[in-house]
């Protein structure tokens, strides 16, 4: 005799519906940046949904509440993005450069995300502590190829740094890569600063009228030139 699979209990049933609601909120809610910006409003996004409004409140109270699910869930996506292209690679370089060419990817399939992230700050959001692990995903990846370089050998030798800028560094050196010198902290900061940099000057418009025809061509010199100014150079 088949059995049965067991009923769904009440709360189980009620805990699946409002996590599609959320997701469904969170999905309209990104529609509306691509029009809105950052400007969401909790109303509007109900009147997309043929909700009452009140009814949004009770999955986000308020549109602050509402931008960091969306800011996490970005994070979050170009982070993994990075994460499973850089899986992919066997050497240092490799690593670098697959996980810097899925961010621009990710990027350039969601430029209103991105904004969200790495645009200007939203005016009167103040970002919780919620953002700060997925916030730290993508600049991981790009120092743990950097990582394995320095460990294999394979990461050019660096002068030390010191001063005030040591010791802010020190601590967040040995708490991700502990036994790894304060400078390829600041390398990694580094390079990771220049990635958000060039994907951000290509997707809000200032490529125009200078690189038109080989864009990604022109992001990977940049990623190889960036690789270089840390100190590797491994193959790829």
């Amino acid at each position: 005799m088949t059995e049965r699979p067991p009923a769904k209990t009440p709360t189980g049933l009620r805990a699946r519906v409002r996590a599609e609601m959320t997701e469904e909120i969170k999905s309209v809610a990104r529609q509306h940046l691509s029009t809105d910006g950052a400007n969401l409003s909790l109303r509007a996004v109900a009147r997309d949904l043929g909700m009452a409004s009140s009814a949004v409140y009770r999955y986000f109270a308020s549109r602050d509440e509402l931008l960091t699910a969306l800011i996490v869930d970005a994070y979050n996506t170009v982070g993994e993005a990075a994460e499973q292209a850089a899986a992919q690679q066997a050497t240092p370089l490799g690593k670098w450069l697959a996980a810097a060419h899925a961010a621009r990817d990710w990027a350039l399939a969601n430029p209103h995300e991105w904004a969200l992230i790495y645009g200007s700050p939203v005016p009167g959001y103040e970002a919780p502590q919620d953002t700060v692990l997925p916030a730290t995903r993508l600049l991981l990846q790009m120092g743990a190829a950097l990582a394995q370089a320095y460990r294999d050998g394979e990461l050019a030798g660096r002068e030390p740094i010191t001063g005030r800028f040591l010791d802010q560094l020190g601590p967040i050196a040995e708490q991700f890569y502990p036994g790894l010198p304060a400078r390829f902290v600041a390398d990694t900061i580094a390079a990771y600063f220049q990635l958000c940099g060039a994907i951000s000057y290509e997707l809000f418009g200032q490529l125009r009228h200078s690189i038109e025809e080989d864009r990604r061509g022109f992001f990977e010199f940049q990623m190889r030139n960036a690789a270089a100014t840390v100190g590797l150079t491994g193959p790829q």
